[in-house]
């Protein structure tokens, strides 16, 4: 299965905005919350928005490769989502709020593209058997 692949990047990226939590909170010695500290608060952002998308677009990207996509368009879903993920950690980390509307829109992009590649994909002729 190409998504597991995605599914593992995934899983990865999420160790990764959870460590960067911890070694925060040791820094800033907070044991819950942010405590007033940005950069933990960016750090906190960037988890809790991984969190909050990744899983429906893994199921998705699944559901896809079950229904029969070609591996590019595989490819490309999950490309593109761990990408933005990544976009996203670097401009709230690095850049800053400024171009936190950017990145959103990225996430929205990467989870349209996977939602119409599913109707593409559907088996529309068992879908509608009545048989």
């Amino acid at each position: 299965m190409i998504s597991s692949f995605y599914i593992i990047l995934s899983i990865i990226l999420l160790i990764k905005f959870s460590l960067n939590i911890v070694k925060l909170r040791n820094q800033y010695q907070v044991t819950y919350g942010d405590g007033g500290f940005s950069k933990l608060q960016i750090a906190i952002t960037v988890y809790n928005s991984a969190v909050e998308y990744i899983p429906s677009a893994l199921i998705l990207l699944i559901i896809l490769e079950m229904n029969g996509a070609e591996t590019w368009i595989i490819h490309l879903c999950g490309s593109i989502l761990i990408v933005e993920r990544l976009l996203y950690f670097y401009y709230l980390h690095y850049i800053g709020n400024n171009q936190k509307s950017f990145t959103i829109n990225t996430i929205y992009i990467s989870l349209i593209l996977i939602v119409i590649s599913n109707i593409y994909y559907i088996p529309w002729n068992q879908f509608f058997n009545l048989h």
